[in-house]
């Protein structure tokens, strides 16, 4: 594992290591945005089970010339999944929203993680929030490790 970062051996399919990767853990981008278009299903013991409907939202390209596109959520509820996933995390790691994200109105939950990234509530504002694609919107840090928020 990397003296610097510990996380940096387990975390695959880094959109850009050298900005994602810090001391205080790995910055993870979203690759896709949903929306619950139909309910999934809990029971007590499991066998009744059922995900949700998720659809996925559009993108809009700002220039016809742009590689990436924006999402452009409005106030409510989605469902994010990150580009990155886990391999071999050998303890927990703390899963929680960036700075950035959370001073323009959007939030989701911090979670502890241990053998896979689950996709993630996303909470916007009622004025709306424009994400672009491989947006970085969450922060995956060791355990045990400071919340890079309260430094």
């Amino acid at each position: 594992m990397s003296a610097e970062n510990p996380l940096v051996d387990v975390v695959d399919n880094l959109v850009y290591e050298p900005t994602q990767v810090h001391e205080h853990g790995i910055d993870l981008t979203v690759s896709a945005i949903y929306r619950v278009a139909g309910p999934g299903s809990l029971d007590f013991g499991g066998d009744e089970l059922e995900d949700a409907d998720l659809e996925p939202v559009p993108t809009d390209l700002r220039d016809p010339n742009d590689e990436f596109g924006w999402w452009n959520l409005e106030g409510g509820q989605y469902v994010i999944q990150h580009n990155e996933f886990l391999t071999g995390l050998e303890e927990p790691a703390q899963l929680q929203p960036r700075n950035e994200l959370l001073a323009r109105g959007g939030s989701h939950p911090s979670v502890l993680v241990a053998s896979h990234l689950p996709l993630m509530p996303l909470t916007v504002a009622d004025g709306g929030l424009r994400i672009k694609e491989n947006a970085r919107v969450s922060t995956l840090i060791p355990t045990g490790a400071r919340s890079a928020r309260t430094e």
